[in-house]
């Protein structure tokens, strides 16, 4: 089937990104979300992102102005309803996305493929709620979408040869690498990278280094960009619970299980970056350890 029109639900975090790499790629996107707030903070991050990237020279004005143009923000699920692929992108709960994917559903016409954007949750338990499990996938992007090459392609039971090879298509043809990977929760880099980061807690835990010699050390000893415990802040203590949470459910093994340090920093609100505050206090000019750790 042949992607013309993308419909993208949630203008977040991801849901922004999702629907201005697509837009950049040529296609026509509709993005929706639940109140005006939340669709005007979207799309000023995107035509945030567009201004940034003309001020930089990796792109003209006009063609700034031409991706914004491809760009359709609205509260309306009609919207949606001509659209050949539809990305989900709001909240990691199970409950609201099966709510989200029935009412769409209904109206976005029958030959459409639907997407979910999770990072840890099953693909097959959405494409149940929908009366299409054959043209049902996940396209799991990373943060930034804009910047991140990856998109885990994640075949459920259910999913078709068609729709699969259409959902690597349209990966490769947003110039990201489609990697295939099956629907175990937290697919390939999660289920990696979550207990990394956890067992990098652990290790905080038990004394074996600070926050900063933790994440010096595997910076300068795995060579790795940033240290498990930024990477954390960065990808929001939050969002790691959950994955956490869905993980452990899954195969019952401690690696994926909260530590009780993670726990503490969720039930007091510390997220990370989002929040101003995680293993690092980003009140400042400068991220400092969390003083109260």
């Amino acid at each position: 089937m042949a992607i013309e029109r993308v419909g993208v639900v949630g203008a977040g975090l991801m849901g922004h990104g999702i629907a201005q790499v697509a837009a950049q790629s040529g296609y026509d996107v509709v993005v929706r979300e639940i109140d005006q707030e939340r669709l005007d903070k979207g799309m000023g991050r995107i035509e945030k992102g567009l201004a940034r990237a003309v001020e930089k020279g990796r792109m003209q004005q006009t063609e700034a102005d031409e991706v914004r143009s491809r760009i359709s923000p609205t509260l309306d699920y009609g919207d949606l309803a001509d659209c050949d692929l539809v990305i989900e992108a709001i909240d990691e709960d199970l409950g609201a996305k099966l709510q989200m994917w029935r009412e769409v559903d209904n109206i976005v016409k029958d030959e459409a493929i639907f997407a979910t954007n999770t990072s840890s949750l099953g693909v097959m338990d959405q494409a149940a709620a929908t009366k299409r499990p054959d043209r049902f996938l996940g396209l799991h992007y990373f943060n930034p979408a804009q910047v991140m090459k990856l998109v885990e392609v994640a075949r459920a039971v259910t999913t078709s040869d068609e729709t699969f090879d259409t959902g690597v298509s349209f990966a490769e043809s947003e110039k990201k690498l489609g990697v295939k990977t099956k629907d175990k929760a937290g697919f390939i880099v999660n289920r990696l990278l979550v207990p990394y980061m956890l067992d990098a807690i652990r290790a905080y835990e038990e004394g074996v280094g600070s926050i900063e010699e933790i994440d010096a050390a595997m910076k300068a000893g795995a060579g790795h960009p940033m240290g498990p415990l930024t990477l954390a802040d960065f990808v929001g203590l939050d969002t790691m619970g959950s994955i956490c949470d869905v993980m452990f459910d899954e195969f019952r093994e401690r690696r994926f299980a909260q530590p009780p340090t993670l726990r503490k920093m969720l039930a007091a609100g510390w997220y990370g970056q989002k929040s101003g505050k995680g293993f690092y206090d980003y009140s400042g000019d400068e991220p400092v350890m969390n003083p109260q750790l």
